[in-house]
């Protein structure tokens, strides 16, 4: 359970985690739910044979010619004729197309004189969008395990649905240990530091579907730790700090006193090597991050958003990129690394440029981040233009 490659500690976390039950909500409120059905279409769309363009409805074969104009199809109110030989239509980009026309000349292209058309020649299915052209009654549209944002709750409501089946929100418990963590606005002391981490999980657990809560920083004192646990009401509890072994690193053994079965003991993982995972004698589950800011952004983006994503169904997965390296990279060490980086896009590629301060207390350097490039452990150099591994970072 010691030093385990990121990959084996990712797939023993994930082992432990079952998907949650599903909840129905409002479609207005599931941006960022996963869905647990599969959503259908009730009917096609467009439901009709549809104008693309504002003109004149017409049969093809009375083209070209003077047309009578016999009415007007507007969107929600169609011509409730039949178009006869030698008859035209006024019609609106999106209204239903007249039975017995069969295209569409746009209005730039014909002259109207009183009651009538003058139309140029054009051909059957012009401008036209054809009914089920987006998709079809009964099709499957949005599929279980999808995350639902803008986009997709659009594509939902087309297909007539007010409200959908999610996975229920994982419920997460946030605590910061230590004696110089101080929450903000409060006075620091000599020694002390405001809470920078907590507040940022707390924002990348409610970005990733879940709900967060931020519990009160805790004293480096076993007892305040052990209490700060044993209260939380959650499905996953996350600790910042604390889960090393120096003598002021008391998570573990807090998580002990409550019955901790470790699964993971630690990551050859850099950074966040003091990394754990297990489950708790109630069977919550735990992950323990690091202190320093960079070193908790990095697992939580290696390890807590993929155990969020499993517990809603998400099948989202845990994806990386190629991009050229921007810089030459030196040779890797026995752990994998991940570096904060910026990404470039010029003439059709990607380049990665790492930032050349890699400490892991820089949260300067995380905010202008906006991908970790991994380092393979033992990975040989990198010539400045050859393929590294990149894994964008999602920023709002």
């Amino acid at each position: 359970m010691k030093l385990l490659p990121v990959e084996e500690a990712r797939a023993r976390m994930l082992a432990e985690i079952a998907p949650l039950s599903a909840e129905t909500v409002p479609l207005s409120q599931s941006v960022g739910r996963v869905l647990a059905e599969d959503v259908a279409a009730r009917r096609d769309q467009p439901p009709f044979d549809a104008s693309a363009m504002d003109g004149w409805a017409v049969r093809a074969a009375d083209t070209p010619g003077r047309l009578a104009i016999v009415g007007e199809s507007a969107a929600g109110h169609g011509y409730g004729g039949v178009l006869s030989a030698g008859q035209a239509v006024r019609i609106f980009t999106g209204a239903a197309l007249p039975r017995g026309a069969d295209a569409i000349v746009i209005q730039e292209d014909a002259t109207r004189d009183g009651e009538a058309v003058e139309v140029p020649q054009t051909e059957a299915g012009r401008h036209l969008r054809p009914r089920g052209g987006d998709f079809a009654a009964g099709e499957v549209l949005l599929k279980a395990g999808q995350r639902i944002d803008p986009w997709r709750l659009s594509l939902a409501a087309s297909a007539g649905r007010a409200e959908v089946a999610v996975a229920r929100a994982p419920k997460v418990a946030i605590l910061s240990t230590g004696e110089e963590i101080v929450e903000a606005p409060a006075e620091l002391g000599p020694f002390q530091i405001f809470d920078s981490g907590a507040p940022a999980l707390v924002a990348m657990v409610g970005g990733w579907g879940a709900e967060a809560t931020k519990l009160k920083p805790v004293r480096d004192e076993l007892d305040a730790v052990v209490e700060a646990l044993r209260n939380a009401e959650c499905d996953l509890v996350v600790t910042v700090g604390g889960a090393s072994v120096g003598d002021h690193d008391l998570v573990r053994a807090a998580g002990e006193a409550l019955g901790l079965s470790l699964r993971v003991a630690s990551v050859a993982v850099r950074p966040g090597k003091p990394t754990f995972f297990g489950v708790l004698g109630d069977g919550r589950r735990m992950l323990g991050l690091p202190g320093n800011p960079a070193s908790a952004f990095v697992c939580a983006e290696l390890f807590l958003r993929p155990v969020l994503d499993a517990y809603q169904g998400a099948a989202d997965g845990f994806a990386t990129v190629s991009a050229f390296a921007a810089e030459p990279l030196a040779a890797n060490g026995p752990r994998e690394h991940w570096m904060r980086a910026r990404l470039t896009y010029a003439d059709g590629t990607l380049a990665a440029r790492p930032y050349r301060d890699q400490d892991s207390s820089l949260v300067s350097v995380f905010a202008g981040a906006d991908a970790l490039l991994r380092r393979p452990p033992g990975a040989a150099a990198v010539p400045a233009g050859g393929l590294v591994e990149v894994l964008p970072l999602r920023r709002a």
